[in-house]
């Protein structure tokens, strides 16, 4: 199955070469979407020859991704997995993911929680009360919500491609168990960011990011 590595990056200077690298090493098709980024992305990407789009405005997370679904299934691609521009998801684990939807499965998370405990950081707090909204929506237990490491198949490609209408990975993960997709989770050790800043290093930025995410699994992912 011919699969496309969308790679969202948004002033990712300090991570996006090394990353396509590691992806390019492994020989998968891969688009790296720069989301109207005002650091030296731009610049590397076109310098460095690597396959990208670039955006004239900022759209955020979800509208780029869509994108990438949507460039996916215009080029005739049969599956697709999306990995952050900071460098977090290891290219390594890809494979991993993908082997599930060989096997069958729509939909596979990269999740840091399969087989390790989940800490009780702020941070994580916040993960354990998506779950359980998503827990409560849908019926099914998720490990980590808000992993954006995702591998998907052709079915659940076209529709994000077309009918994408949730903000973030939680949500998104809403859509696909509501529709009863096949999903499961791969253990996965994601890095540390090497440098840029993370939009969640902003608290009240992931105080509203909760709450519209939470708003979009009760209200709207029927």
């Amino acid at each position: 199955m011919k699969i496309l590595v969308i790679i969202p990056a948004f002033n990712e200077e300090s991570n996006i070469e090394k990353l396509v690298e590691k992806v390019k090493l492994l020989d998968y098709d891969y688009l790296v979407i720069n989301d109207c980024s005002t650091d030296n992305t731009p610049r590397l990407l076109d310098e460095n020859k690597l396959n990208h789009l670039d955006l004239d405005n900022n759209i955020g997370l979800a509208g780029v991704t869509q994108i990438g679904f949507k460039y996916a299934v215009n080029h005739g691609y049969g599956g697709a997995i999306v990995i952050d521009g900071d460098g977090q998801h290891p290219p390594v684990y890809i494979k991993s993911l993908l082997d599930k939807v060989s096997e069958g499965y729509d939909y596979v998370v990269g999740s840091r929680f399969v087989d390790k405990s989940k800490p009780y950081t702020m941070r994580m707090i916040g993960s354990r009360i998506l779950s359980f909204m998503i827990k409560l929506k849908t019926g099914v237990s998720v490990s980590d919500p808000t992993s954006g490491m995702r591998a998907m198949g052709g079915e659940v490609l076209k529709d994000f491609a077309n009918n994408m209408n949730f903000i973030a990975e939680p949500d998104a993960l809403c859509h696909v168990l509501k529709r009863k997709y096949k999903y499961t989770e791969v253990q996965v050790d994601m890095e540390e960011r090497v440098g840029g800043v993370s939009y969640f290093v902003n608290p009240f930025r992931s105080i509203r990011f909760m709450f519209n995410v939470i708003i979009s699994i009760l209200l709207f992912q029927w």
